[in-house]
Order: structure tokens, then sequence, then C-alpha cells
């Protein structure tokens, strides 16, 4: 597993449901939430297993496993389901 550094979180996006709404970008068909799967050592508002929704254009999309990262000011905030 990829383990986040300083204030990095590493987070395995949400796919479409047809349950619920979410925010998607036609482009690329990459949704803005997901799961925190990893946090580094300076994070302090997620922890592993956290819901969380983040601003879309600060992502850097991982090869593995469909992850990205992003910085831990870019989290817009929590959700629980």
């Amino acid at each position: 597993m990829l383990k986040a550094i300083e204030d990095r979180i590493i987070i395995k996006p949400d796919k479409m449901s047809s349950s619920k709404l979410i925010i998607q970008d036609d482009n690329k068909n990459v949704v803005n939430q997901g799961v925190v799967k990893s946090i580094g050592d300076k994070v302090t508002l997620a922890q592993v297993g956290d819901y969380v929704v983040f601003h879309r254009f600060d992502e850097l999309p991982l090869p593995l496993d469909d992850l990205i990262v992003v910085r831990e000011k870019s989290l817009l905030g929590k959700y629980t389901k």
C-alpha cells in the first residue's frame, strides 16, 4: 500500500451509484469524493476510513488502484455513509 507523506492524503474516489448524487466531471468521469486510504504525518483533519469531499482541481491521479492524492487544504468536508 502506498503511504502518504507530510500533508497529503491518498483517496479512493467513489464510483457512480444510482442511489445517490455524486458531483462528476464529464470529461474525466471522476468524482470529487471518496474514502481516505492513507494520510501523511502532518494531517489533522482526516483519518483513514473517513469519507471526504475534496476540491476537484487539486487532485493528482495515481496509476495504482485508481487512487488520487490531495493536500489536506484541498478537503472541503467529511460525510457519513
